[in-house]
């Protein structure tokens, strides 16, 4: 299996094929299937490496990313989804919001 980010972040490859969604909704639904422990180790893991990836990707053309960079920047927004669940929640949902969800109708590209 080839990998899916850069080189640099090879350390991070083990949460690439779980958290490197495209989609605002697959991310988020991707928060909801997981178990807090599974998203406590993906943000231990990402948090520390999260201002060098944000280095990293400030230096590419942002409207012509390479697919491993796009897979990157992916993973860092996946890292923002998860981080209210682990860092104020503890849980995966919104405390308190029963069955409800929302929809995002705009989000960032790529």
């Amino acid at each position: 299996m080839s990998a899916l980010l850069p080189e640099r972040f090879a350390d991070l490859e083990p949460f690439a094929a779980t958290w490197c969604l495209p989609t605002e909704h697959e991310r988020y639904n991707a928060r909801l299937a997981r178990t807090m422990e599974e998203m406590q180790a993906f943000y231990d893991a990402v948090v520390p490496r999260a201002e060098e990836a944000m280095s990293y990707l400030d230096e590419l053309p942002y409207d012509s990313l390479t697919d491993d960079a796009t897979n990157l920047l992916h993973l860092l927004y996946s890292m923002i989804q998860v981080s209210f669940p682990v860092e104020v929640w503890r849980q995966p949902r919104v405390p308190d919001s029963g069955s409800s969800s929302f929809d995002c109708t705009v989000e960032p590209v790529p």
